[in-house]
């Protein structure tokens, strides 16, 4: 899997920081990359599925899949 982080760092701790007062370590944005990779790829999945090239809103499916193995 790729180690680039597919999140905006910034945000998602400001996020966390207003919604709970908390801090954001830093192991938590590759964590969040990989959750939206695994998302993503099920939404590509959906779209091959249906022979088209485009990804739509409709191929992402709720609840996430799980976090990744290792913690």
């Amino acid at each position: 899997m790729s180690s680039e982080v597919l999140v905006v760092v910034s945000k998602l701790k400001k996020y966390i920081k207003e919604q709970a007062g908390m801090n954001c370590a830093g192991n938590v944005s590759p964590v969040i990359s990989d959750m939206v990779r695994a998302l993503t790829d099920q939404a590509i999945a959906a779209a091959a599925k249906d022979r088209r090239k485009t990804v739509k809103d409709r191929d992402f499916s709720w609840p996430a899949p799980a976090a990744p193995d290792g913690e």
